[in-house]
């Protein structure tokens, strides 16, 4: 079974995924990694150079025709489902979980990363909440598409395991 982990950057997607994947014995891939060993460089970099809609289409082509294996968890990158028909192929490819987290949680939790996140770093904490609200409402049809709706509050590797099997 692929089972695929959508949400919002921050939301715990590529550490619970990882934890999920050794939890079921299976394997484990960050969308994101992927696109930066397939480009050669960070996604920060390739957005730089290339701008988001070549990220976009990248990012698209390689969530599509990844070799995965039978058995896995992908981390998605936070965008990924809400472009082109990614969310309807996640859907037919996999089972998708959206770990959901209110936009002040998740600027919590992005705040201590912002250097790393070229768009948030000069970002004031009120200034982080309204791009993160802003952004949930234009993602939220999308990721409100999985097959599964999961809150990232407290959520704990094994909770996530139940809920997976459960849609087996």
């Amino acid at each position: 079974m692929k089972i695929f982990l959508i949400g919002f950057m921050g939301c715990g997607k590529s550490t619970l995924g990882r934890k999920l994947a050794t939890k079921l014995g299976y394997d484990f891939i960050d969308l994101d990694h992927q696109i930066e060993m397939l480009a050669g460089m960070p996604i920060g970099d390739y957005f730089a150079a290339n701008g988001e809609p070549a990220f976009r289409v990248f990012e698209s082509k390689t969530l599509k025709e990844f070799n995965y294996p039978d058995n896995c968890v992908v981390a998605t990158g936070g965008g990924a489902p809400c472009y082109f028909d990614n969310m309807q192929w996640i859907n037919e490819n996999g089972l998708s979980v959206y770990i959901e987290m209110p936009p002040a949680a998740l600027a919590k939790r992005l705040e201590s990363g912002k250097d790393k996140r070229p768009l948030l770093k000069d970002m004031s904490e009120e200034e982080l909440i309204a791009f993160i609200t802003g952004k949930l409402e234009e993602r939220n049809p999308f990721y409100q598409q999985a097959r599964q709706t999961v809150s990232g509050i407290s959520l704990t590797p094994d909770a996530l395991r139940v809920l997976v099997l459960s849609d087996v």
